[in-house]
């Protein structure tokens, strides 16, 4: 073996090592605090070991980006703990608080984590949007003092379940991917069972049929050794045939057991006897599990063997578990190493009680060889390998053609199309996306002027065949518009992607995406997965709520309110009108590229040095514009999330707190109750999200000795006196206001959507959910009590 090999070969044997070790000590201490047992990635990590090693000791370079396996999570940090980007304290406290992480996360663990992983699935589609990302930015012309770098993702082959995966693959297929390795740890075996016979072959040729190339590891050296001996291709043959059930069962059993079912099967053809009667029992199994995920010369020679930038799918044969005592056992995802099986395999790994931490314990390659190799590893040459990109001055001002009447979806269009105009250079950074509702959520006019993204130019057929159209659809590698397919999990991906590119290739983007409000839960677990890796975008949701009345139900959103405030690192807002829209789109650019330590703001409480993505939930519904000018204080008050639209008086007997859409509902419900009711307030909520986020910031600060503390919604309500009431009105969930009456303890009269919508006009959908001025003056008159409110009907 070269000083190579056997420096892979140890390190290999230390990954395998200290990742059990790191789960059995977490372990121990889970059982000893609480009497829990957290579970284990033994089987799961072990099955990985010889992949990563390869991987990250011999092929990567410093460009290069991986999303590893969430289960394979002890083997990266053992790895990291290996290169010096991990300590010791944080695998001793592995599942612990502000311990390494049970799956990589970007943001929660200290080591070189490139894409957090969790939700299975996730991480492989992210590197390849992560690789459409990198070929907009060089294409744009910014980072090519860098080269480019591999989109590596290491996959389990029940992770191939997961549908993102294969709408990303469509995705890949339409943009040219390139630079993009998945790596199948083919060990047949998922959380419950053993997976279908002939996978590997679906996963062939589809693949190829996306225009990947398709590796296949199936057979390490010493098999491939074996098939060449007398008696081999009956050998070959029967492990081709053998059932995945099988063949785990049998590495689970050992070498005694391999035997006697060999020599059941194929033993009596001479040959064949005699290859199997050279092999003692040990050796035997060496070499039944001598697959080529488990062998670096076999991974060394495909990996080294890619001289292409086209994407390529490694499928690599791996038994669970490999090199622990429940090797191939259909129980293993869980399975954890008894105390005894822990020190039997401490005696097969040569580490001394007491030096499990130390790096190179147990090894046969002296420390000063492996030191000098982990110095010379080509992937840590540059150290740590996340960029900060430079931030983009925003100008004061977004202009915006006021019209006298406007819907905030209008507005928006309006916003991007004045910033296409212009010449400032952060237009240059914006890059818009949407899942085939490019025109219909108003950025046509931001990509007829900035053009669609392609690799390769491509003409406008319309144009050039001289068809009127409102559109021009010229496609070309300066482009600033990414159209996507009808699949809403992969603008979230791409997002993530386009929101991360500052720190994973050193160019900083301002992605927008939109989509339909409804549609942001079919893509849920991607959002959630974007925002916990801290990318950073702008998602314009529109049009929203049962206001899209003619569209009927299943267009119609009522919960996304409230997932706007609960979802972290999503500021959510909600405008009525388009000079609000116009100050949050100028914040949120800002609020964008944000990166402080997460000191609250003593004003509001909020957090908004760290920064984040924003979230606009917009509508189509036209509303008439205020005529005011927005100076900085009311700019202030729209971005910390609500202002007095009419400010209460002394004796005020209720106040109106509207949400978007309904404010005409609102605006009306207030001028018939003041004909009657003296000093009617309107409070227009622009963020339900931010105003809760400072209420609760507040109140834990007050908590911790900050006694003045004061958030932007407690000085709002703070002059109202305990006997008035509060009438909400949101088009989504009731609940996404309810909340305001519990700031100071006023009452409360919520209203809002509950079931599902059905089709009509505005006037008869505001009737139905009983959001309209009636509802809300019936509310009014409810939470005041016996002061008659002219003007009422029967509720519908």
């Amino acid at each position: 073996m070269t000083d190579r090999l056997a420096a892979l070969a140890a390190l290999e044997q230390k990954i395998l090592w200290l990742a059990s070790w790191t789960i059995h000590n977490a372990n121990h201490l889970r059982e000893n605090a609480d009497g829990l047992k957290v579970g284990g990635h033994q089987a799961s990590s072990a099955s990985l070991a010889t992949i990563m090693t390869a991987l990250y000791f011999a092929v990567l370079r410093p460009e290069d980006r991986v999303a590893v396996k969430p289960h394979a999570s002890p083997n990266f940090h053992a790895i990291q703990y290996l290169l010096g980007n991990q300590t010791r304290e944080k695998l001793e406290n592995f599942r612990g608080f502000k311990g390494a992480q049970s799956y990589p996360s970007r943001t929660k663990d200290v080591d070189d984590v490139d894409f957090s992983t969790g939700s299975v699935g996730l991480g492989v589609a992210q590197t390849l949007f992560s690789s459409l990302a990198q070929d907009y930015v060089r294409a744009h012309g910014w980072g090519l003092e860098r080269p480019e770098g591999r989109m590596v993702a290491l996959i389990g082959d029940a992770e191939m379940d997961e549908g993102n995966i294969y709408e990303a693959l469509i995705e890949g297929w339409k943009h040219g991917l390139r630079n993009t390795w998945w790596v199948v740890d083919y060990n047949r075996q998922s959380l419950d069972a053993v997976v279908r016979e002939g996978l590997w072959e679906r996963f062939e040729a589809m693949f190829r049929n996306f225009g990947w190339d398709v590796v296949i590891l199936k057979y390490g050296k010493l098999l491939e050794a074996a098939f060449a001996e007398p008696g081999g291709e009956a050998l070959r043959r029967w492990i081709d045939t053998c059932p995945n059930q099988l063949y785990a069962a049998l590495c689970y059993q050992g070498g005694a057991a391999w035997r006697k079912r060999l020599e059941d099967d194929i033993g009596d053809q001479g040959a064949v006897t005699a290859l199997i009667g050279r092999r003692s029992d040990a050796e035997l199994a060496r070499l039944m599990t001598n697959l080529a995920g488990h062998d670096l010369p076999s991974l060394l020679e495909a990996f080294e063997g890619i001289d292409h930038d086209r994407p390529v799918c490694f499928i690599a044969y791996t038994i669970k578990g490999f090199g622990l005592p429940f090797q191939g056992h259909k129980d293993n995802h869980a399975g954890l190493m008894t105390p005894a099986q822990m020190e039997a395999f401490r005696a097969a790994m040569s580490v001394r009680p007491g030096h499990e931490w130390d790096r190179f314990e147990g090894l046969s390659v002296p420390a000063k060889t492996l030191e000098a190799f982990l110095k010379d590893v080509p992937f840590a040459a540059r150290g740590r390998r996340r960029y900060e990109g430079a931030k983009l001055p925003i100008p004061d001002r977004l202009a915006v053609p006021m019209q006298p009447a406007m819907s905030t979806q209008q507005g928006f269009g309006l916003i991007l199309n004045e910033i296409a105009r212009g010449k400032e250079p952060f237009a240059e950074r914006i890059v818009t996306c949407s899942p085939d509702v490019t025109v219909s959520t108003n950025l046509g006019a931001f990509v007829n002027r900035r053009g669609l993204f392609a690799r390769e130019a491509l003409a406008d057929t319309f144009k050039q065949e001289r068809i009127p159209s409102t559109f021009t659809w010229d496609f070309s590698p300066k482009g600033q518009h990414i159209e996507l397919g009808i699949a809403e999990m992969n603008l979230f991906i791409l997002l993530s992607a386009l929101g991360l590119t500052h720190s994973i290739h050193g160019e900083r983007l301002l992605p927008v995406g939109t989509l339909y409000d409804p549609f942001i839960q079919r893509g849920l677990d991607a959002l959630n997965y974007a925002c916990y890796q801290d990318a950073r975008f702008m998602l314009v949701a529109t049009p929203s709520g049962v206001t899209l009345a003619p569209e009927g139900g299943a267009h119609q959103s009522i919960a996304t309110p409230l997932i706007g405030m609960a979802q972290d690192g999503l500021a959510a807002f909600e405008p009525a009108f388009v000079d609000e829209l116009a100050a949050i789109m100028r914040f949120g650019f800002d609020y964008m590229q944000r990166d402080g330590e997460g000191d609250p703001d003593e004003e509001t409480w909020l957090r908004d040095e760290t920064g984040g993505s924003v979230y606009l939930r917009l509508s189509t519904r036209t509303l008439d514009q205020p005529q005011r000018t927005m100076d900085e204080a009311l700019a202030s008050d729209v971005i910390n999330g609500a202002y007095w639209l009419r400010r209460p008086g002394a004796n005020a007997g209720v106040v109106i707190a509207y949400m978007g859409a309904t404010a005409s509902e609102a605006i009306a419900a207030a001028g018939l109750l003041a004909e009657s009711h003296r000093d009617v307030g309107v409070l227009a909520v622009t963020s339900s999200d931010r105003l809760n986020a400072g209420w609760t910031a507040a109140e834990r600060a007050r908590q911790r000795g900050h006694d003045q503390a004061t958030s932007h919604v407690e000085r709002l309500l703070g002059g109202l006196t305990r006997d008035c009431g509060l009438v909400t009105v949101v088009d989504g969930h009731p609940a996404t206001l309810a909340w305001l009456g519990a700031v100071h303890g006023h009452r409360v009269k919520s209203l809002g959507v509950e079931h599902f919508g059905q089709t009509g006009t505005v006037g008869d959908l505001y009737r139905h959910h009983g959001i309209d001025a009636n509802a809300i003056l019936h509310a009014a008159q409810a939470i005041m009590g016996a002061r008659p409110v002219r003007y009422l009907r029967a509720l519908a």
